[in-house]
C-alpha cells in the first residue's frame, strides 16, 4: 500500500523469553514511586531530550501528535512556577477541594507547600494541543487528544525512571498561568507539569499498596 513501510525493529521472541522480559519490566516498574523530595542535583538535558523524543513516540489519534513538551531548568522560571501554582492550591485547600477529597489526599501528606517546584532540576510542563495549524495558520482537527497525551505522558514517566530519575505528576487546578507565564498559543491547553530529578538522600514516601491482578483487572478464557 502507498505510503506504507515494512515493520522496522520488531524482535520475534520465544515465548519463554516474553515471559521473562515482561515479568522483568513489571519488576522495573514496581520500584517507581511518585517522589516529593528532590535533590537539587543536575540531569544533564540531553537526557531529558532523549526522554522527551521516547514519549513522542507514543500512539495518537490519527497521528496527529497532539503534544508539547516544555522543559525548565531555569531558575527565574521554575520560581514563578511555584508562586503561580501555591496559589492556586491554596485555593484548592481551602475552597474548591471536598472534605472527601481532602480526607483521601491524607495518607500522602500533600498541601499548598511545594518546594520541588524550585528544587528539582527540571519541570516539563506537557501542553495538548487542542487542534493543529498548518502553515497557512488554518485549523486542524485533532482526535482522541487527552488519550494520546495521557499515554504519551505514562512513557515519558517510564523513561525518566529508566533513566535513574524520580518523578512527581503535579496538577493544580487551574493551570492556566502556564501558558503565560511559558507563553504557550492559544490552540495549547495545559496537560500537567512533571518533576523529575534525582531523589533527596532522606527522601520518603507514602507506605502504599498497589492492587493485586485480580483487583485490576478481568480475564476471559
Amino acid at each position: 500500500m502507498k505510503g506504507f513501510i515494512p515493520l522496522p525493529y520488531f524482535s520475534y521472541l520465544s515465548d519463554d523469553e516474553m515471559r521473562q522480559s515482561a515479568v522483568e519490566f513489571n519488576q522495573f516498574l514496581q520500584k517507581r514511586r511518585t517522589v516529593r523530595d528532590f535533590s537539587d542535583k543536575p540531569v544533564a538535558k540531553e537526557i531529558i531530550e532523549q526522554c522527551i523524543l521516547a514519549a513522542g513516540s507514543a500512539p495518537s489519534g490519527a497521528h496527529m501528535q497532539p503534544w508539547h513538551f516544555v522543559a525548565i531548568s531555569n531558575s527565574e522560571i521554575k520560581a514563578k512556577i511555584r508562586e503561580a501554582a501555591e496559589i492556586e492550591e491554596k485555593e484548592f485547600y481551602e475552597h474548591r477541594a471536598s472534605k472527601e477529597w481532602l480526607k483521601a489526599l491524607e495518607p500522602l501528606g500533600t498541601d499548598t507547600n511545594k518546594p520541588f517546584l524550585e528544587k528539582a532540576p527540571w519541570l516539563i510542563a506537557i501542553f495538548a494541543e487542542r487542534y493543529g495549524l498548518d502553515e497557512q495558520g488554518n485549523r486542524i482537527k485533532h482526535y482522541y487528544t487527552p488519550e494520546s497525551v495521557g499515554i504519551s505522558c505514562g512513557m515519558l514517566i517510564s523513561a525518566l525512571h529508566a533513566s535513574g530519575l524520580a518523578t512527581l505528576t503535579h496538577t493544580p487546578s487551574p493551570m492556566g498561568f502556564l501558558k503565560d507565564i511559558l507563553k504557550r498559543p492559544t490552540n495549547e491547553r495545559p496537560f500537567l507539569i512533571l518533576v523529575c530529578g534525582h531523589p533527596a538522600e532522606d527522601a520518603t514516601v507514602p507506605d502504599l499498596k498497589r492492587l493485586e491482578l485480580e483487583e485490576v483487572s478481568s480475564f476471559f478464557e
